[in-house]
C-alpha cells in the first residue's frame, strides 16, 4: 500500500503537486500537510518554478481531497487547536504561495479539501468534481478560514446556502457561480485528466513568463483587490511595472513582438 506524500513533477517551469493518500481518497492528517508545507517551502525556493499546480490522486478513482481524517479530527477536538493548525497549514501554505497557483479538481473536494481547493488563486475542475464542506453533517463547525475564503469566491448567500444548506455543487454549477473558472471536458494528454491538463496549460503562462514578473504581479492583484479607487491601484501598480520596463525581460519581450509583426 502506497504511504501518504505529495508528488513533485517540474515541467517546463510549473510544479505539478499531486496530494496522493488513495487509501482514504487524499483526506488531509497532519503528516500529509506537513509534506505540503515542505513541497511548498522547496518549489517556491526553486528559481527555475513560476507556477504551480495542485491536484489530488486519481487511483483508483478520481478524488481531489476527501477532507480532513476522521480520526485525526476527533483526536484534535482533545489535543486542541495546535493538532488542528497542523492539519491548516498544507493549505494556508497554498493560500500564501507568492507564485500563480492552481487547483485541478477532479473528484470530491470535501471539508478540508475544500479549502485546499479554495486556497488556489485559480480551479479547473474536471467533469467529476463535487465541491461539498460537509462539516454540519459531522456536528463540526467550519474551520480552517472556509467562512472567509468562500465568501470572497462566491459571496454570502452561496456560502451561507454551502454551509448552513447543504448544498453541494457539482463541476458545472460551481462553474456558474465562479467557484471554479471553467470545467475541463474530454480526455487529457500524456495520461492526466482533462483538468490536469487544462491547469497546466494556464500555468504555463506564467511559466514563460520571468518568474519575478509572475510572482510581482500576483501580488499587485492581491494588493488592488482590498482597495475602493482606482487612483490607489494605478499607485500600487506603478512601481513594479516600471521596473519591469527596465528589465531584460521586457527587452526580450519587446523583440519577440516587433520580429513578429516585421517592425524595427
Amino acid at each position: 500500500m502506497s504511504q501518504p506524500d505529495v508528488r513533485l513533477e517540474r515541467l517546463d517551469g510549473v510544479a505539478l503537486l499531486t496530494v496522493s493518500d488513495p487509501k482514504r481518497r487524499n483526506a488531509m492528517t497532519g503528516a500529509l500537510s506537513d509534506r505540503l508545507v515542505a513541497v511548498l517551502e522547496e518549489v517556491g525556493a526553486d528559481t527555475a518554478v513560476h507556477a504551480v499546480v495542485v491536484t489530488g490522486d486519481d487511483d483508483p478513482k478520481p478524488a481531489f481531497c476527501a477532507g480532513g481524517d476522521l480520526d485525526e479530527l476527533a483526536a484534535a477536538g482533545e489535543a486542541g487547536p495546535d493538532a488542528l493548525q497542523r492539519i491548516y497549514a498544507g493549505f494556508l501554505s497554498l493560500a500564501e504561495c507568492p507564485l500563480p497557483t492552481f487547483a485541478a479538481v477532479d473528484g470530491p473536494a470535501v471539508g478540508a479539501g475544500l479549502n485546499l481547493a479554495l486556497a488556489a488563486d485559480v480551479r479547473i475542475a474536471g467533469e467529476t468534481a463535487r465541491f461539498e464542506p460537509g462539516f454540519l453533517r459531522l456536528g463540526v463547525h467550519p474551520g480552517g478560514g472556509m467562512t472567509w475564503m468562500a465568501q470572497r469566491i462566491v459571496g454570502p448567500q452561496v456560502t451561507t446556502a454551502m454551509l448552513l444548506g447543504g448544498e453541494a455543487l457539482d463541476a458545472t454549477r460551481a462553474a456558474e457561480l465562479g467557484m471554479v473558472l471553467k470545467v475541463a471536458t474530454g480526455e487529457g494528454s500524456d495520461g492526466r485528466s482533462a483538468a490536469v491538463t487544462e491547469a497546466l496549460r494556464m500555468a504555463s503562462t506564467s511559466a514563460k513568463a520571468p518568474r519575478e514578473l509572475a510572482i510581482a504581479t500576483k501580488a499587485s492583484i492581491r494588493a488592488t483587490g482590498q482597495l475602493d479607487r482606482h487612483r490607489d491601484a494605478v499607485a500600487v501598480e506603478v512601481g513594479p511595472q516600471l521596473e519591469s520596463l527596465r528589465s531584460d525581460g521586457f527587452r526580450e519581450g519587446l523583440a519577440r513582438v516587433r520580429a513578429s509583426t516585421g517592425k524595427k
